[in-house]
């Protein structure tokens, strides 16, 4: 048991700072919602539609580069940190490969607006914020190079101390470029693009700055010079990424097309369910912190050759993980009502989503093993069976279960909005199931001789 705390402890000073990374991130996006909507509601509603293409094309170059990780963190562990510096390089080419694409695909998503019904002075002000936005895109694929060399090592601080700084570029730039000020156009909403794209161009600074300068970088000397790309360790570096990038992509979208679904059932059911998937998405960056730490912990071990340290960090992941949620999920159940009431006071909406926030409760302990799981596999370098069980348990469970139970009558009588939820439930608990096969799977395969582990 000594062992499993030791761990545990490691964990938390490994995940403490991705958690309050990700909480200046939450922040940075209710400046834009409040400063937005202080415009007017279009402006608000553009900068809303706006994201929900911005996100899905990030975290899929996000995804991509995350196969970083585990490669940095595999390295240190067997100590070749010479090896460090050229794999940091092609992941810094790859990037370069992957960001005109996904800047393309922006420009170009404002044409969707043509075939779903949308204001056109929405849709100019959604087009506006994407063309802005984009523009960052380069910044933010560089970041994500670096904090993942940086998390690789096991040094997860910088991305909390940039995300700050990007909360603290985040709230002026809205300010100069929202209303005009300092000779700037007033452009409302349209502000929010530009000024987000400045943001990830400081942070983007402030964390070359950060690993230029920190003691705990200056060995690798990581911009003493650049390595020329290499094909095939940018493909095995994009083979390892892309899985990852889908499976993220395949689980938000998963969300998206529930919220549009219900968008027929009336104003306060999509009310409701926004403010319930609001909520579970808050709560779900406890377990997600935890796994970042567990891809390193697990990667770590593994690259000093030490198996059976890297289960104890996987079993150790899954456990506090499954801790945090039943916690979490007390105290939804205990307070969904008062948690809905903090986003509305329509008593109606309040009650359906105090609803749907008991469900939401019911499938968080599943939520955090799926996560922590896939956070384990991926140190484990195994990215190929997160996208093919994310797939079938989210698309081939979760959303069919959840079109059955909530718009027709076929198992019971039609549930609405519950009956998606319902299928949350079984497309997560899927997952985690999966998962845990997989890296019970994993576990064999990475045997320690018992000779071995006792030395």
């Amino acid at each position: 048991m000594q062992r499993y705390w030791s761990e545990a402890r490691q964990l938390i000073r490994l995940a403490s700072p991705i958690l309050v990374a990700q909480v200046a991130q939450i922040a940075m996006n209710f400046v834009d919602t409040v400063m937005a909507g202080q415009v007017s509601a279009v402006d608000l509603a553009a900068v809303s539609v706006a994201s929900s293409f911005w996100l899905p094309v990030i975290l899929l170059v996000q995804g991509i580069i995350m196969a970083l990780t585990p490669i940095v963190s595999q390295l240190n562990g067997a100590r070749k940190r010479n090896e460090v510096r050229p794999a940091v390089h092609q992941a810094f080419w790859l990037a370069l490969i992957v960001t005109p694409i996904a800047m393309l695909a922006l420009y170009v998503s404002p044409l969707a607006l043509q075939y779903m019904n949308v204001d056109p002075v929405m849709a100019d002000k959604t087009a506006g914020y994407l063309h802005a936005i984009l523009w960052g895109l380069p910044a933010f694929a560089m970041f994500q190079v670096l904090r993942n060399f940086s998390e690789g090592l096991s040094h997860t601080v910088p991305t909390m101390v940039i995300g700050f700084v990007g909360l603290a570029v985040n709230i002026p730039a809205n300010y100069i470029f929202i209303h005009g000020h300092f000779g700037m156009p007033a452009l409302g909403g349209v502000g929010c693009g530009v000024a987000t794209a400045i943001v990830l161009w400081a942070m983007l600074l402030a964390m070359i700055l950060y690993v230029k300068f920190s003691s705990h970088f200056r060995k690798i000397a990581l911009f003493a010079s650049l390595c020329r790309p290499n094909g095939s360790r940018i493909w095995r570096l994009f083979r390892l990424g892309f899985p990852i990038a889908m499976a993220i992509f395949c689980e938000v979208t998963l969300f998206t097309v529930v919220a549009l679904m219900l968008a027929p059932f009336g104003a306060e059911i999509v009310a409701s369910h926004q403010i319930a998937l609001n909520f579970s998405s808050l709560v779900f960056m406890l377990p997600l912190s935890i796994g970042v730490g567990v891809t390193i912990r697990v990667g770590h071990s593994i690259g000093e050759g030490l198996p059976d340290h890297a289960r104890v960090a996987a079993r150790t992941g899954l456990m506090l993980g499954i801790a945090v949620a039943a916690g979490t999920a007390a105290l939804t159940v205990l307070l969904r009502e008062q948690i809905a009431a903090i986003y509305t006071e329509d008593m109606n909406v309040i009650t359906l989503a105090a609803l749907l926030l008991f469900f939401a409760a019911i499938y968080q302990i599943s939520d955090s093993v799926q996560v922590i799981a896939a956070a384990a596999l991926r140190g484990y370098k195994d990215t190929q069976a997160i996208f093919y069980i994310t797939i079938v348990a989210y698309w081939g469970l979760g959303l069919p279960s959840g079109m059955i139970l909530g718009l027709t009558d076929w198992v019971v009588p039609r549930m609405g909005p519950q009956g998606f939820w319902v299928g949350f439930i079984i497309g997560l608990t899927g997952a985690a199931l999966m998962l845990g096969a997989r890296l019970k799977v994993i576990y064999g395969r990475f045997a320690t001789p018992l000779s071995l582990q006792a030395s």
